[in-house]
């Protein structure tokens, strides 16, 4: 059995993708998940499951679609990846509340920087399956868009933080 951190795209944010986490709980326990625990609102979940990243993925994906009566996307890391996410951190001086790790399914593409719009004060590095990026003086005027991040979720290095010692903690 291994530790897993499952990362949900556009739920409880901006009044999209209503999902209780109480119902998300259920739902991976449902799907033979065990250890279940949620962290905040906006649908991160830790477990233990003896299947595969792209098995989690896909049973997760369709489960919600079914709930959800659209597709929820869902990136999924190990409990050891996910650590090394937070280690990884190119910005570790930097306030954790602004500075994001955008995860992605594969390897960001090569022109990543390239096609990055409405850049200010943000500094962007590019991880294995992850964006980072240090919003300087925030994000609330942030104009930021980032055509790779798409089908990515973004979470802040506070919450990479708790994430990576829930899923050690497996």
């Amino acid at each position: 059995m291994g530790a897993f951190v499952a990362l949900l795209r556009a739920v409880n944010v901006g009044g999209t993708g209503k999902l209780p986490m109480s119902d998300l709980k259920d739902i991976c326990e449902e799907l033979g998940f065990g250890a279940v625990r949620t962290f905040i609102a906006s649908g991160n979940v830790v477990f233990t499951f003896g299947k595969s990243e792209a098995a989690i993925k896909s049973a997760l994906e369709k489960r919600l679609q079914a709930y959800a009566g659209k597709p929820v996307g869902v990136l999924v890391r190990s409990a050891a990846e996910m650590a090394e996410v937070l280690s990884d951190n190119p910005f570790p001086k930097a306030a954790p509340n602004r500075t994001m790790a955008l995860f992605l399914d594969r390897a960001p593409p090569a022109d990543t920087l390239a096609g990055i719009r409405g850049r200010r004060d943000e500094e962007i590095r590019l991880g294995r399956r992850e964006i980072y990026i240090h919003y300087g003086e925030g994000m609330a005027k942030s104009k930021l868009v980032i055509p790779a991040a798409k089908t990515g979720t973004a979470r802040n290095m506070n919450t990479v933080a708790t994430l990576a010692r829930m899923a050690s903690e497996l």
